[in-house]
């Protein structure tokens, strides 16, 4: 009556229960287990386990089940079926006599939901690692393949409007070098009557068969390499950011795939993020260029003198908003004397590039209005910047470049807290560092005491005046980024002004640096 009791308890779970003995012989098998394995249990019961389930006694569920029976420990584990394409949660548990018994439980539905949670959470971390969300679109397909397609094809639209395929991956190692070449080929010859591209049009998801693609193709290598790679059905769904189209996903399932409706729900949520990243991105490289240009505007052409020649360069931060509070300037005063500035607002966005665009200003108004030595030049913005109780904190370098009438000249500068000029002499060898004076920057105290400093250039000597993002590195001291610096200006001692600012530059900050930087040069013929 306990075994007829047990076996009516067996027979009414809805979970799959098989029974081994010491010497894995099959030796029950339920209902259960019948629906999980589309077996019959007489074609099972009786035979030696790892005869009658093939490849389990090398897996990791054939591994469990000695555990199991060597140390009479229950175990729980996630293992899927390959011939089923089913997962099952495995319970295993000592049996008497030696042998063990294991529940199965049906777990696809919520691996499936699990794999697709997991597929949208990569994309989010995908897009988001970039405001320009097009440089992550060659890892998405990897993402999409085969969690929810058998092969998929990210197209985006550039900003002038033509379509360009990013990425692709496919499921067989073995058709990703075909899938690769069709995508380089296949947008060059669809027709603007295609699914794909009507797909862009109507925003809306654009289910295809292989033979409307093939159909849509010109005979040739292209049509040639979808009917490899198109043997089911395909979908397009569209990249939509903001009411409008950046571009479309291909996904495409093999003859005897069919996707579930999750799978496409996932797949369009993949998709409107992407699009939100995909427009995000566009905004941020408006916005960049609009607050470059900004930048540039308010950083004018240099006065060139008579005698000398003068270059200017100003590099925004690769990191951060391409407008900050750097600026260089080179202006004629009434005198005839060149006067050179470079200055740092601190802070790096639109508030330290307006209060850039007003110190720069009010510096000019000073120095072309009281022909003042650097010196009280600097003292003058610093009053002023009292007077007008201007919330600001700035460092900056005056010069002023007077001909002395043998074709040399003689520098005058002032340093409100900034880096010290450097001066390369015609034979190619540098001015020593003068010694750091700890001079206030603008905006700490307007009556602090401003120091000048002279110095003789013989013709064809260059100074330049720089901001930190020049020389500074995270993790790194002040004084090894100007050792840096000036090791590389007297390898370049040789170029022209031009060259020798945009190769030092380019040698210092590879063009993406840390922080802004600004550079202005001059060098007497």
């Amino acid at each position: 009556m306990v075994r007829q009791a047990g076996t009516g308890v067996l027979e009414g779970m809805p979970m799959g229960f098989l029974q081994f003995s010491a010497d894995w012989t099959v030796t029950y098998v339920n209902a259960g287990a019948e629906r999980a394995f589309r077996r019959r249990r007489e074609d099972l019961l009786g035979r030696n386990a790892w005869q009658a389930f093939p490849g389990n006694e090398d897996s990791a569920l054939g591994r469990a089940y000695r555990r199991v029976a060597s140390t009479r420990d229950r175990e729980v584990l996630e293992v899927r079926s390959a011939v089923l394409g089913v997962w099952f949660e495995v319970r295993i548990v000592p049996a008497e006599g030696g042998g063990v018994s294991a529940f199965f439980t049906d777990t696809t539905d919520r691996h499936r939901t699990q794999e697709r949670l997991a597929v949208l959470a990569q994309i989010s971390a995908e897009v988001a690692g970039t405001p320009d969300a097009v440089q992550s679109m060659s890892r998405i397909p990897r993402v999409l393949v085969p969690a929810l397609a058998d092969w998929a094809v990210v197209t985006v639209l550039e900003d002038d409007g033509r379509p360009r395929d990013v990425g692709c991956w496919h499921a067989d190692p073995a058709l990703r070098p075909v899938l690769a070449r069709y995508s380089e080929l296949r947008l060059g010859e669809l027709p603007a009557t295609t699914p794909l591209i009507r797909s862009m049009h109507t925003q809306e998801p654009t289910p295809v068969t292989a033979a409307e693609v093939a159909d849509s193709l010109p005979p040739g290598e292209s049509r040639d390499l979808q009917r490899r790679l198109a043997t089911g059905s395909g979908l397009y769904l569209p990249l939509l950011g903001r009411g409008r189209t950046l571009g479309v996903i291909t996904l495409w399932w093999a003859a005897g795939h069919t996707p579930e409706a999750e799978d496409l729900a996932a797949a369009r949520e993949a998709a409107d993020r992407i699009g939100l990243a995909l427009d995000n991105g566009r905004l941020y490289r408006q916005q960049a260029a609009l607050a470059e240009e900004l930048q540039r505007s308010l950083l004018t052409q240099p006065f060139q003198p008579a005698g000398a020649d003068v270059a200017v360069r100003y590099t925004p931060a690769a990191e951060a908003a391409r407008v900050g509070g750097d600026w260089y300037d080179a202006f004629r005063a009434s005198d005839g004397a060149t006067t050179l500035v470079i200055g740092d607002v601190v802070g790096h966005d639109t508030a330290a590039a307006a209060a850039m665009g007003q110190l720069r200003g009010l510096l000019r108004g000073i120095a072309t209005y009281s022909d003042a030595g650097p010196a009280e030049v600097l003292r003058g913005l610093d009053a002023a910047m009292a007077q007008l109780s201007f919330p600001t904190l700035a460092t900056a370098a005056v010069a002023r470049l007077v001909p002395t009438g043998d074709g040399g000249a003689c520098l005058r500068w002032s340093s409100a807290g900034h880096l010290a000029p450097v001066v390369l002499r015609p034979d190619g060898t540098l001015d020593p560092p003068p010694p750091w004076q700890g001079d206030l920057l603008l905006g700490v105290d307007r009556l602090a005491p401003r120091v000048e400093h002279d110095v003789a250039l013989a013709p064809g000597s260059t100074v330049l005046l720089f901001t930190d993002g020049l020389v500074e590195r995270r993790n790194e001291d002040l004084d090894t980024g100007l050792a840096r610096l000036r090791a590389a200006v007297e390898q370049l001692a040789d170029r022209p002004l031009d060259d020798l600012c945009d190769e030092l530059v380019d040698l210092l900050v590879h063009g993406r640096p840390d922080d802004d930087v600004a550079l202005v040069a001059v060098r007497l013929r």
